[in-house]
């Protein structure tokens, strides 16, 4: 664990005149109906306030679907995350709440509710991206849970378009909820060198090798979050799937989170503390498969494993 602690260096007027307020239409693309997405971001003492519908603006996919029953419908969220957010002594690992919010108003949630035979007690968890488990996903790697929330679990694609791309500068997405910020893959070569040009970030996670001791059993293989272990340094992230360096808004440096397309795509742990604003109350949403749907009949059991 890096224990190098750092204040962001957010230059605001940056910030500011590009996210104080956004709203209005979008295309519903895909069949997706149009609505009108609202946002308000502002900063108040120490603390940014994020409050929102949760509507997407931009394009994604018909919902329901044939695997998402789920129609998109408004929320309302406020979130709080500190302006100039601190490394903590500790990690935090995820949990089942929102890993933070997107510069549009709708949340990186990338936990899944779905679990080996439907029982989180089992200690095996799907991983949504994996297509282990048809989840209905869009073009935005994104669905709807059954309360009609819209939320991204995975590199939120329509909306890196509707900013204008990931090609000639790092793209700010949105902030975690301990405060530190999310951008898009591409990042500078050299962290502390905004002249050196972009590549794809890489995280430094891989499937397991050898076979599941028990639970579903079978051969690692990506289909839940518990076939991946970090490997420090294997790519250019770190547990976190973040790392310090200097972005177009914190030119003096800081922490932050870089969304990939590979494992673990929105990150699993925390390297600041995260604001109690994204706790969940109750149940996590979902929680019965296929955005609201069991993933197995209820009459039959899941069939074992097969030979691998």
């Amino acid at each position: 664990m890096c224990s190098r602690s750092i204040v962001i260096a957010i230059n605001m007027f940056a910030v500011t005149s590009m996210l104080v307020a956004h709203e209005g239409p979008h295309p519903g693309g895909e069949g997706g109906a149009a609505n009108d997405s609202q946002v308000t971001i502002r900063v108040e003492g120490n603390d940014r306030i994020i409050e929102a519908n949760g509507l997407p603006d931009h394009e994604h996919g018909q919902f329901p679907n044939r695997r998402n029953p789920n129609r998109i419908s408004p929320q309302r969220y406020r979130y709080r995350v500190p302006a100039n957010p601190e490394v903590a002594e500790k990690i935090t690992p995820f949990g089942l709440q929102p890993f933070g919010v997107a510069v549009n108003g709708v949340v990186f949630d990338p936990g899944a509710a779905e679990f080996w035979r439907r029982d989180p007690r089992s200690g095996w968890q799907y991983e949504a991206l994996s297509g282990a488990v048809d989840l209905g996903m869009d073009v935005n790697h994104a669905h709807v849970q059954p309360t009609g929330a819209y939320h991204y679990h995975g590199i939120p694609t329509k909306l890196i378009e509707k900013l204008g791309g990931n090609e000639d500068d790092m793209l700010l997405l949105g902030w975690a909820a301990d405060g530190f910020p999310i951008y898009a893959p591409n990042a500078y070569v050299d962290a502390d060198d905004p002249e050196s040009g972009l590549k794809p970030m890489t995280s430094s996670y891989q499937i397991k090798r050898g076979t599941r001791p028990g639970g579903p059993g079978g051969k690692y293989d990506g289909s839940f979050v518990q076939d991946w272990e970090y490997i420090e340094e294997l790519g250019d992230l770190d547990e976190c799937n973040g790392r310090f360096g200097v972005t177009p808004e914190s030119p003096g440096g800081t922490y932050y989170y870089v969304l990939t397309d590979t494992f673990p795509f929105i990150p699993r742990a925390f390297r600041g503390t995260p604001d109690e604003s994204f706790e969940r109350k109750g149940p996590p949403p979902g929680g019965r498969g296929l955005g609201g749907r069991p993933p197995f009949p209820p009459q039959r059991r899941p069939p074992p494993p097969r030979p691998r």
